[in-house]
């Protein structure tokens, strides 16, 4: 019984403490500063679309509506299983569509088709979105201005939630926020490298075909990417103020597969990537101990949340019987919560949360399900669909 009680709270000292230092650390982040730039950046905005019938038009239009001037980048939209009808609309914009088909898809593999058929001599850096993402319309005008002063290989920008339609998408929205803070904000005004969400990043356009030229990643290729990086070591910067906007999840289903996907993939290459990245931290790499190790060997924040909420009240009855008390579970129990507190922007509080904070419990048991079914979940593309976000 001491043993287990030991190592549970081992564990939960770590993802607190751990946690607690870079919501701290994000509150003292500040971007880079930049002088007015001398020249404007050519830059290739990459949007792989698989059946995204439904959004993909939208995306495509408001990509070119950018305050930069147009002459300097280009949308291209990598269709993958879209219907001619989509393909006839998408081919009368000021757009390049690359057409991809394959027996077995996946975003690597789209992004590697188009990356193959584009100059790298035309472009300086490309921007990767997903079929639902929507920049801001100075979005790549701060991206120039930031690049061109500084010597940054690659930028993750902040992603916000475009909708929040219901409870679930809300809190997803929230998810996405505190990530930001601590795994992008507090990571960056650490001197570490930010984590890559996948979509609304920016990357030196040779490097970027360079290192997913060599990758066959069917999930949670961003995280692979980023331990590509890091293995040359080549941080990722958050830029804070360079906005996307990203379609949260509003259906249990398509809620549950994506995490499904997240989970497997975060597992896959913490085992992948985890001699290395012991093998890193003894000769001083400590920036890719963090990524491939410290981040990923922890249990997804919404299960360590739960599971703290149910064993401290246990530890405080059970407090006569437990060798360590139940004191260190108190501590560690307000620390975490004050700690993802400190990471939601003031935005997110308001009634809505409070009402959606209601569902958190059943999510909870949810994603605590999901652990049990991981299996051979890495080995196939999970498609996560968009679209359908009103009610």
């Amino acid at each position: 019984m001491f043993f287990v009680e030991l190592i549970l709270l081992l564990y939960f000292i770590y993802v607190v403490a751990y946690t607690a230092f870079f919501a701290i650390a994000g509150l003292f982040y500040r971007p880079l500063a930049y002088a007015q730039p001398q020249r404007n950046l050519r830059f290739c905005v990459l949007i792989p679309s698989y059946k995204e019938d439904a959004v993909i038009l939208d995306v495509a239009r408001q990509a070119l509506n950018q305050t930069y001037p147009a002459e300097y980048y280009e949308v291209v939209v990598i269709a993958d299983s879209l219907q001619p009808a989509t393909l006839e609309l998408l081919r009368k914009l000021p757009i390049r569509v690359v057409e991809v088909h394959f027996e077995s898809s996946t975003k690597v593999k789209s992004l590697n088709m188009a990356l193959s058929q584009l100059d790298t001599a035309r472009y300086d850096y490309a921007v990767i979105l997903d079929a639902d993402n929507v920049m801001e319309k100075n979005f790549l005008q701060l991206q120039n201005g930031l690049l061109a002063t500084h010597s940054l290989k690659a930028v993750q920008g902040q992603r916000k939630p475009k909708n929040q339609n219901n409870n679930l998408a809300f809190l997803d929205g929230v998810s996405e926020a505190i990530n930001n803070h601590v795994y992008r904000q507090g990571h960056t005004a650490a001197g570490l490298s930010s984590s890559i969400s996948g979509s609304g990043v920016v990357f030196d356009f040779a490097l970027l075909k360079d290192k997913l030229g060599k990758m066959t990643s069917i999930g949670g290729f961003d995280r692979e990417l980023e331990l590509q990086l890091l293995l040359e070591d080549i941080k990722v910067y958050y830029y804070k103020d360079a906005v996307v906007y990203d379609e949260k999840i509003s259906q249990a289903g398509a809620f549950q597969n994506q995490r499904k996907r997240w989970i497997s993939s975060q597992y896959f290459y913490l085992k992948k990537y985890f001699r290395p990245g012991v093998a890193a931290l003894f000769k001083g790499n400590f920036t890719f101990f963090n990524s491939a190790v410290l981040r990923n060997i922890q249990l997804p924040r919404l299960i360590n949340l739960g599971l703290l909420t149910v064993l401290t009240p246990v530890a405080v009855l059970l407090r006569h019987y437990l060798a360590l008390g139940a004191t260190l579970w108190v501590i560690l129990f307000v620390v975490n919560t004050t700690a993802i507190l400190l990471s939601i922007p003031g935005e997110f509080y308001s009634k809505k949360m409070l009402k959606a904070l209601l569902d958190l419990p059943g999510i909870f048991v949810r994603m605590f399900m999901l652990l049990f079914k991981l299996k051979n979940a890495n080995k196939k593309f999970i498609h996560t669909p968009h679209g359908a976000t009103s009610e």
